[in-house]
């Protein structure tokens, strides 16, 4: 089938969901932004197995515990990709299979999939590649990391992609941020993701990089929580802002952050 032409009405009535990468610290409360959420319209992705600070939100759950699991969900929850062949996860094969296995599951219900988290969703993707013919040397047999970064780049950046391809979706990744020094002794902060390729390219893929941190607005005053949107900013925090639409900071409310960057202008 070909392409068609969209036309500017249909682009621009269509709905279009928020893709955001939330970073902080061990300890911030990242995982209470899910209390900031409608319950009734929210699928809670739970990979941390650290949910007592939101055990009496009454939310949907699910709690892959496997790359394998990671990848069925995400072709479930986002829909296959025509364009890869039957053996191809997220294709249209794959995506049947799962399908079946499912059953079928209201996911029209959801506005918004509150993934927590993509640390621990790349750990999965790492030992699962670690385990693949790729991540051993044909020569000798002996492991290979360099054979299994690689393995884990792509599919940990495909799954990203296809994630955020479930267009009509909210998809909210959470990461632990942490503060790494070189041997020139400069500091930076970063997401605590195995190797380095996804963590690079990450930002490219999600339309929003926020960091949640403890911010002191004034002199000797106690620090809050807050969401650190814009880059540059006084802390060097990662951030990115596709919408324009957010300060440089916002409270820690994800409700009322997605329906700032989504209403109509």
């Amino acid at each position: 089938m070909p392409v068609r032409i969209i036309t500017v009405k249909e682009r621009q009535s269509g709905k279009r969901g928020v893709k955001a990468v939330i970073l902080g610290p061990s300890g911030v409360g990242k995982t209470t932004l899910l209390r900031t959420l409608d319950p009734v319209s929210t699928l809670f992705i739970e990979l941390e197995a650290g949910d007592l600070s939101v055990q009496d939100v009454p939310v949907d759950t699910i709690r892959p515990a496997t790359w394998d699991d990671c990848r069925n969900w995400a072709v479930y929850l986002a829909g296959p990709n025509p364009a890869l062949p039957p053996e191809a996860a997220y294709s249209r094969a794959h995506h049947e299979r799962v399908a079946a296995e499912l059953g079928d599951t209201a996911l029209a219900k959801y506005d918004t999939y509150f993934v927590d988290s993509i640390t621990v969703a790349g750990r999965l993707c790492f030992r699962w590649a670690a385990q693949q013919p790729e991540a051993f040397s044909e020569r000798t047999g002996k492991p290979d990391l360099r054979g299994a970064y690689g393995l884990h780049a792509r599919e940990m950046i495909g799954w990203l992609t296809h994630l955020q391809h479930a267009r009509a979706k909210n998809v909210i990744f959470i990461g632990i941020l942490e503060y790494v020094v070189d041997d020139s002794g400069r500091g930076t902060w970063q997401i605590q993701l195995e190797g380095s390729k996804t963590g690079r390219e990450l930002p490219g893929i999600v339309d929003q990089v926020i960091t949640m941190q403890l911010v002191r607005f004034e002199q000797n005053s106690d620090p809050v929580r807050a969401l650190v949107c814009q880059q540059p900013n006084p802390f060097s925090y990662p951030a990115k802002d596709r919408s324009g639409r957010l300060g440089l900071f916002e409270k820690p409310h994800l409700g009322e952050l997605i329906a700032k960057i989504t209403a109509a202008r």
